[in-house]
Parts: C-alpha cells; structure tokens; sequence
C-alpha cells in the first residue's frame, strides 16, 4: 500500500489515463517514453493494482485504474489551486480602503461586495462611512474616500463634465451598477389634484424637501430648474422614514423609489402620480487620477464580480434615486 507518492508519477499516470497512450503522454510531460512506462510501472507495483489493460489502439483503464485515475485529478487540482493560492497571497494588494455607502445595504449588495472584495484583496483593511450619496464625490474629492457607491448624475459634482471637449480629463471614473425608477407619492386627500397631473401641476403642490446631497434635492432641483419652475417645499427632512411618514400624515409629496412607493400603495393607501416619473443610475464610483490605485482596482474587481455589471463605464451619471436617511439615521 502507498504510504507516500512521487507526484511525477502521478501527474504520469494521470496523463496516460487521460490519452490512452504512453507515447502522447510522453510528449506532453517532455520526457521519453520508458520513463513514462517506468513510472507506471512503480504505481502498479506500490498499489498492487493492474491499472491499465492493454487494446489494439493503446491502453484502457480497469475499474481499478479508472477509480484511482479520478484521485490523481483531484490531487492534481488541488496542488494547482494551492499554487495559485500561495502565489496570490505572495503579491496581493495591502492597504487601506475607505469606501462611501449609501441607502440600504441590501440593494447596494454591500455584504457580497465587501466579501468578494476580502477574497481578492485579503491584505485591504476597509473602513465604510454611510451617507448620502453626494457626500461621496465630496468625500472622494477632499480625500476623505478613497471609492463608494453614487446615485444621479455625476455632473453635480464635476465642473468639466459638461464641456464636450474629449480631451478634458473627468474628475471621476465609475461603472454603472443598476437603472432605478423614482415615483412621487403623496396623501390620499391630494390625489385629485395629482392624478394625471403633469411636473408643472405638481410643482405648485405642497412638497416634503431633503438636503442638497440627497438625489431626492438633485433630480428635482435639475428638473424643475429645467422647466423654470419653483417647487413648493413645506418641510425638510433627512431621514427616508420620516419623509414617507411625512407623506402618510397628510404634509405632502415626496420622491421615492419605486418599490417603497408601491409598498406604501399597497399597505397605506398612498397614491402614486401616475403620469410622472424619473429614472437615475446606481453607480460605483472613484476618482479618475486614481482608478489605477491596486486597492481601488481591487475593489471595482470585487463589483464587477458581485453585479456581473451593466458595465458601462460611468462618464455622465442620471436619474433619480431615493437617498434619504435610512431608518438607522443615514440617507441613502
């Protein structure tokens, strides 16, 4: 019985399993073929099994053989895999990644993310900070984050977005992650005056604000700028909670994401404008003069792999996103 194993001979006997001929096995370990017939000779004589059996084309694995074949894959691929493990522990990426979050942690998949992103990088220390999300191209431009998630359109925070002169370097790099439709929602006693009620309609209407970094302030502020209007904001809140409970006590209309919209439809009778919407991009975003950076391009890695990615590299980010304080005081 084998107490201990040559892996030459095993990488031999696999290979002749593998082919059906000691002289293509040959070639493919670069060695002479009595050397290959010495070595399975050895296997057969430490195992006491007759592994192969001979055919008019080359030889045939017994039951034995076969079985024993399948062990030597195995083993095989693990030594490879431990390899390329030992390889990759020798040269990962070390350092320190500090990372914007926004909104709810289930949407922007950020358990998946943070352990992809220790898989890949196991040498990166993360820090998060959780906000909202124009405290992130903020943050990243006073480098205070090194990358984070972004909702809406990276123009708001980029002087040079607008110019359409290609040779102009961007401030910011991102990959868009997921399309998000934004709805207005408001009390039941105001749906007469928002049903079938277009932006201009709606502006007039009493509205419930958020602070300039939530998108909510970003998409309805371009918006009704756009249209040269003045929207009629009554309250302001920062905390997504208080702004849907706002909307369920009768103070006015909000923006929000579709999903709660629809929630809030179903379980609290608000109504939902039905001929108005807005969409906007979930995106992941760093500095331009950085996305060479080994820990930030470890981290896009860690998103490319956890969203399988839309993968549109983000030059110009749009749309509406809700970014109020979540329920644990943090707007999205």
């Amino acid at each position: 019985m084998l107490e201990s194993f040559d892996l030459r001979t095993l990488r031999a006997f696999a290979t002749v399993a593998r082919e059906g001929n000691v002289t293509r096995a040959a070639e493919q370990l670069h060695v002479t073929q009595p050397a290959v017939t010495l070595q399975l000779k050895r296997l057969a004589a430490d195992t006491g099994l007759t592994l192969f059996r001979r055919t008019s084309t080359g030889l045939e694995l017994t039951q034995e053989g076969a079985l024993l074949a399948a062990k030597a894959e195995q083993v095989l691929a693990a030594l490879t895999d431990f390899g390329q493990t030992a390889g990759h522990l020798a040269t990962r990426v070390r350092g320190k990644l500090r990372i914007g979050t926004i909104i709810d942690p289930e949407f922007t998949r950020l358990g998946a993310f943070l352990k992809a992103l220790i898989e890949s990088g196991p040498g990166i220390e993360t820090t998060l900070r959780h906000g909202m999300s124009g405290d992130v191209p903020e943050g990243l431009r006073r480098n205070e984050l090194d990358a984070g998630f972004f909702l809406g359109d990276q123009r708001d925070y980029d002087p040079v977005a607008e110019l359409s002169d290609e040779t102009t370097t961007k401030l910011f790099y991102g990959r868009e992650l997921a399309q998000l439709t934004y709805r207005v929602v408001a009390p039941p006693a105001l749906a007469s005056f928002v049903r079938g009620a277009d932006w201009v309609q709606l502006a007039s209407l009493p509205w419930i604000g958020t602070p300039p970094a939530s998108v909510h302030n970003r998409l309805l502020a371009r918006l009704f700028t756009d249209l040269g209007l003045r929207q009629n904001i009554v309250s302001q809140v920062d905390q997504e909670a208080s702004m849907v409970a706002m909307v369920r006590t009768g103070v006015g209309l909000s923006l929000c994401r579709e999903s709660i919209a629809l929630h809030e439809q179903q379980a609290h009778g608000l109504f939902i404008a039905d001929a108005v919407k807005i969409s906007t991009t979930l995106s992941f975003i760093c500095l331009e003069a950085r996305r060479n950076d080994p820990t930030v391009v470890a981290a896009f890695d860690a998103i490319k792999r956890v969203w399988g990615l839309m993968g549109a590299e983000v030059g110009q980010i749009g749309g509406p996103r809700s970014e109020l304080r979540n329920d644990r005081g943090h707007q999205g």
